[in-house]
């Protein structure tokens, strides 16, 4: 099987427990603590993308392109960065213009951002 394919269904699996992470703390945030849902977004996407980089750059990518970790994490978190901006619009988009429910809002926008962060990441830096 490709190596790519392999790397690309161990990311799911990593990604998704990110994600479990990122839907629930979004839910907590949001329906417990009563933060605005876009507030809550950033704050439980950023949590996902750490356990994300940890557990990505042990499990999923064994080349790296760059040999300093420090300037790795740099890239990954402005890949991730990026990947917020999207998520952040998305979601508002989908809520607020679509009148979609958040929470699925949040479903759609993690597709998109699945695509994007593994494509760039594989691309630049393992």
């Amino acid at each position: 099987m490709d190596k790519t394919i392999i790397q690309f269904f161990k990311y799911i699996l990593i990604g998704g427990s990110a994600f479990l992470i990122d839907y629930s703390l979004l839910w907590i945030l949001t329906e417990r603590f009563n933060f605005f849902y876009l507030i809550s977004s950033a704050i439980s996407f950023i949590c996902g993308l750490i356990f994300n980089y940890l557990l990505s750059v042990r499990w999923v990518f064994d080349k790296r392109k760059l040999k300093n970790k420090k300037l790795e994490f740099l890239f990954f978190s402005l890949v991730g960065i990026a990947g917020l901006a999207i998520n952040q619009l998305s979601i508002w988009f989908f809520t607020e213009k679509l009148k979609i429910f958040y929470m699925y809002s949040k479903l759609l926008s993690s597709a998109i951002v699945l695509l994007w962060n593994f494509g760039v990441r594989k691309f630049f830096l393992f």
